[in-house]
Formats: C-alpha cells, sequence, structure tokens
C-alpha cells in the first residue's frame, strides 16, 4: 500500500504539478474542518452501591469490556474490576472495608487542609537502621600466602 508521501513524491517526479496543487488544497480543506480535541480525563464518580448494580447490570447483559463499563459510566476500570470480581461496593454498612478506608481518606484530607503541613510519611526500615553507626568490618588477612621463597 502506498502512503500520501510516496504518493506526493512520485506526483513530483512525474512533473505533475497540477495535480501537486489540487492535493495541497485538499489538505488545507482538511485541517480547516480538522478538530484537535484535548484528551480525556475521566473523573472519579462517587462509588455507591446504585453504581456497583449498574456495573454488574451492564456487565451481566451486555458483552462490554470493563472499559467500556468504565468509560461510560465516568469510572475507573479498577473500580468496575472490583465490583465484579470481588462485590465491592454492593452493600451500604458503614463497617466495609470500603467505607472504613474511605472515612480514613476523608479524615487525612481534613488534617492535611487544617495543618498547612503534609502529613509526615512512615519511614522505611533501612532508614532506622542508618541512626545507628555501623563498623566497618575489618578485612581479615591471609597469612597463608604464598612467596617466591616457598618455591626456591
Amino acid at each position: 500500500m502506498t502512503t500520501l508521501k510516496q504518493f506526493e513524491e512520485a506526483l513530483r517526479a512525474q512533473g505533475m504539478n497540477m495535480a501537486l496543487a489540487i492535493l495541497e488544497k485538499m489538505r488545507k480543506e482538511d485541517k480547516k474542518t480538522r478538530s484537535i480535541a484535548p484528551a480525556r480525563r475521566v473523573f472519579g464518580r462517587k462509588m455507591t452501591p446504585e453504581l456497583a448494580r449498574k456495573i454488574l447490570e451492564l456487565h451481566g447483559t451486555t458483552d462490554m469490556t470493563q472499559q467500556e463499563i468504565a468509560f461510560q459510566l465516568g469510572i475507573n476500570q479498577g473500580r468496575v474490576n472490583e465490583v465484579v470480581k470481588r462485590g465491592k461496593w454492593l452493600t451500604e454498612d458503614p463497617q466495609s472495608e470500603e467505607a472504613q478506608s474511605r472515612d480514613e481518606a476523608k479524615a487525612r484530607m481534613k488534617r492535611m487542609q487544617s495543618e498547612d503541613t503534609p502529613i509526615p510519611r512512615k519511614q522505611p526500615v533501612a532508614a532506622n537502621a542508618e541512626e545507628a553507626p555501623k563498623k566497618p568490618k575489618p578485612k581479615t588477612r591471609n597469612t597463608a600466602q604464598l612467596s617466591i621463597e616457598d618455591f626456591l
């Protein structure tokens, strides 16, 4: 299959200036009608039991993929997977795992907004070990080393 660029080079090689002018005019018309849309950004929609049931309904009654369901409902594909595979967000129980993690996240956000300072993260275990200075291990000398005198 020939590309448009190869076609244009062939027209130039044959000296078909009129065809090149028509091709250029078509390009300009195409650029006028073409629009560059900004990349789509899926904003997180709050997961509710109703939305979880809608996900299960779409998953069970259509041949849509998880990505297609997520795009249609305006949510993350990972959330669709959690509902389909693990049944998350199907109850309004405030003691459920997802409800507790949501409440903890909201509390962290409130603390961050009120303090104007970031909440310190836990230091890795390796950082705590650096507090105590380590002594370098002395190199052991090998006293069984041979010398030339041993062979004479």
